[in-house]
């Protein structure tokens, strides 16, 4: 019996056991000023893969990072720094090349998720999130899409009809409202085609057009703008 049961260990694992090859870990940065925090961020973002973890305890140590870095894969950072403001930093981040920018805050205040996405960040979280909240927004980042914390989500649609600005998300029709709630699920134009059964070209011509109504061809930003104006969830 215990031939047989030494054999078996050395059999081969099929290919869903295997793990990961090494291109599918992701880089990251993360900025927050409580080591306690910093360390428990990084230890799940090593579970969910990330191969190389830098961090960060201020604006000045970011910066140095990011220069000597160059863009990671993401970035997750905390807004209450004590030498600035973090929303500073997600914008030269993101004028920098940076794609995939996570804040984590412990303010639901509407104009700092607001704030946060206009300077560029794809998810809002928030510190007294649960585990899972957290693993959710990064996965939904790193596939390309945006993500707000549940209880910060309804916040966006409010207070952000102002006078005189009152214009473009309203202009979305109920097609293009459509396509970019899947471009916010991290879909791609392939995936949205066969969602809504439309060819890739005519979805590539939604998106010109959502563009155009939002003044900007960036997707990250179309879905942060719709979902500010409460367009989308």
């Amino acid at each position: 019996m215990r031939t047989s049961a030494s054999h078996s260990a050395h059999t081969v694992l099929p290919p869903a056991m295997v793990p990961h090859p090494r291109e599918e870990m992701f880089s990251v940065l993360v900025v927050d000023d409580h080591p306690l925090l910093r360390e428990a961020i990084s230890a799940r973002l090593r579970t969910m893969g990330a191969g190389t973890v830098h961090e960060a305890a201020t604006v000045a140590e970011a910066r140095a990072r990011a220069q000597s870095s160059g863009p990671c894969d993401l970035a997750v950072l905390d807004l209450g720094l004590p030498d600035g403001s973090g929303l500073d930093l997600v914008t030269e981040l993101r004028s920098q090349g940076w794609n995939r920018l996570v804040v984590l805050a412990s303010s639901d205040d509407p104009y700092a998720v607001r704030s946060a996405f206009q300077a560029g960040a794809q998810a809002y979280l928030l510190k007294s999130a649960s585990a899972a909240i957290v693993t959710d927004g990064v996965k939904r980042v790193l596939d390309g899409g945006v993500y707000a914390d549940p209880t910060v989500a309804p916040l966006l649609a409010t207070g952000t009809r102002v006078p005189g600005t009152d214009n473009t998300p309203r202009e979305l029709s109920a097609r293009e409202v459509e396509v970019l709630q899947l471009v916010a699920d991290g879909q791609s134009n392939k995936e949205i085609g066969e969602a809504l059964n439309l060819s890739a070209l005519t979805v590539k011509s939604h998106l010109s057009r959502i563009g155009r109504k939002l003044g900007t061809g960036d997707r990250a930003q179309m879905v942060a703008l719709a979902m500010r104006a409460g367009v989308i969830r």
